[in-house]
């Protein structure tokens, strides 16, 4: 089962996702209640912020001095959560970023904001499970995973 820990680090959030942690919490659900995922407590925190929050710490952590639209910050390499599954009955599966910036900027209402959001954490979830897209192949397969967790929370 999937927790996630929601931290409104910008306030501006609340205009579009009035409840943000009931709103994350009912999406979590519904991926939980597929049980495509874990049988097991993994823990994630969200980070909810804006460009010059994201822009920090992708200097501080990836030496990149601009903003982004998410980061994710995985504790765990893919085959480290395999063995953490057969092994222990909860772990912490790491941190992602949204930046509200970046989405309000690309959309033209609330609905595609909450749209463009559930594709952001969607994805920043893939990389805590330790998924990557260096190469066109991983790139591929992250996808297909990113579409199936979508398609079970809309």
């Amino acid at each position: 089962m999937i927790k996630v820990n929601v931290i409104v680090g910008n306030k501006n959030w609340i205009k579009f996702i009035r409840k943000p942690e009931a709103y994350l919490k009912r999406k979590i659900n519904l991926l939980n209640k597929k049980k495509i995922l874990f049988k097991k407590n993994v823990f994630f925190s969200l980070l909810l912020s804006n460009n010059s929050e994201i822009k920090k710490i992708n200097k501080k952590f990836r030496n990149k001095d601009k903003a982004t639209d998410v980061l994710s910050f995985p504790f765990y390499e893919k085959n480290e959560i395999k063995n953490l599954l057969k092994n222990n009955s909860e772990f912490y599966l790491g941190d992602i970023i949204v930046n509200l910036d970046k989405i309000a900027n690309k959309a033209n209402n609330k609905k595609e904001i909450k749209v463009k959001f559930d594709k952001l954490w969607i994805h920043g979830l893939t990389h805590l499970l330790g998924y990557k897209h260096r190469l066109n192949k991983d790139y591929l397969r992250m996808k297909k995973i990113e579409k199936k967790f979508y398609n079970l929370i809309i």
